[in-house]
């Protein structure tokens, strides 16, 4: 080796010392100042909730405020962007779910991020079942009959989602595929206006999670006639699933996890799981999850790496059933 081969191998062995000391010098001392998450939806969503209740938790035992940052925009895409571009230090963390992780990898033609390369699952928080809810008016109490009306009037039924390609539009179309049916999308911008639409009949069905679900078909506002989950929802203990009800094996859940810029230090990583982990054993936190219409989950990184892997497959599908494209 030459003197001057052997002098360019030495600096750069030396700079990857320093930049590995630096990294684990950041390392122990994060946190040094306040913690962000961002979601990417407007206030009040299900994810926006989630980790406002999380981030007030782990914030005393990380010694740092979690400030919640709403990012909405293109169907999550505007957060989710952000923070696959920010800055690898533990600073800046994602409340990412089914349509931000899974789904908008395969729905946009030049989706700027990719979920495995750009990310770092830290935990899956919670899953929200979702619940088929029709407008009173609609002459159905259950699946069967529902199937039964939409194949009587092909197309006839109209059913709203949050968004063109969203998990409530995937949804609904993975079920329309199962039980050999047509229907009618009518895409919203958010939940909020489809469940307007539903109470006032504009349109008839709707699919979403547990926390709007619960609250509209409590109050007698919608009929919940089936939940999309293998398990009946302990929040609507009386609507049958979608598999006892003749769609052998049906089974979505929506959910909410906790992601970081990929790059992110492990030992960083590691310590936001274990305090999610910690918070999510609370009694105190599991009582208030259980009143929002919120199951905790809670797994190690690599549980949810695997677990992410296969949600990428089956929402890979689902978007190319449904047809559904973005440009």
């Amino acid at each position: 080796m030459t003197s001057l081969l052997r002098l360019g191998v030495l600096h750069l062995l030396r700079a990857l010392c320093f930049a590995l000391a630096a990294t684990a010098c950041g390392a122990q001392d994060w946190p040094s100042r306040p913690v962000r998450i961002v979601v990417p939806f407007p206030p009040g969503n299900g994810a926006d909730v989630i980790s406002r209740l999380i981030g007030e938790r782990i914030a005393p035992a990380l010694g740092q405020p979690v400030i919640v940052e709403n990012r909405p925009g293109a169907g999550s895409m505007v957060g989710t962007t952000f923070v696959a571009k920010s800055a690898p230090d533990g600073y800046t963390l994602l409340a990412g779910g089914n349509s931000a992780m899974v789904i908008n990898p395969f729905l946009y033609k030049d989706a700027p991020y990719d979920t495995l390369r750009d990310f770092a699952p830290i935990v899956n928080i919670s899953a929200l079942p979702l619940a088929l809810c029709v407008t009173p008016s609609l002459p159905v109490r259950n699946v069967p009959e529902l199937i039964a009306l939409a194949k009587a009037k092909p197309g006839a039924i109209t059913y709203g989602s949050s968004g063109n390609g969203s998990t409530h539009h995937l949804t609904t179309s993975l079920f329309a595929t199962a039980a050999g049916i047509q229907m009618t999308h009518i895409p919203y911008k958010g939940s909020t206006a489809s469940f307007a639409d539903l109470i006032a009949g504009r349109v008839q069905l709707v699919a979403d999670t547990m926390p709007t679900a619960v609250l509209y078909a409590r109050s007698g506002k919608v009929r919940a006639i089936g939940v999309t989950s293998l398990k009946r929802s302990p929040f609507l203990p009386d609507v049958p699933t979608l598999d006892e009800q003749g769609l052998k094996g049906f089974d979505i859940v929506a959910w909410t996890g906790l992601f970081a810029p990929a790059g992110t230090p492990e030992p960083i990583l590691d310590r936001l799981n274990a305090e999610v982990l910690k918070v999510l054993r609370e009694p105190d936190t599991r009582r208030r999850m259980n009143d929002l219409a919120l199951d905790p989950i809670g797994n190690t990184r690599e549980h949810f790496t695997a677990f992410l892997k296969q949600e990428l497959e089956r929402w890979k599908k689902a978007v190319q059933a449904s047809g559904a494209k973005i440009d």
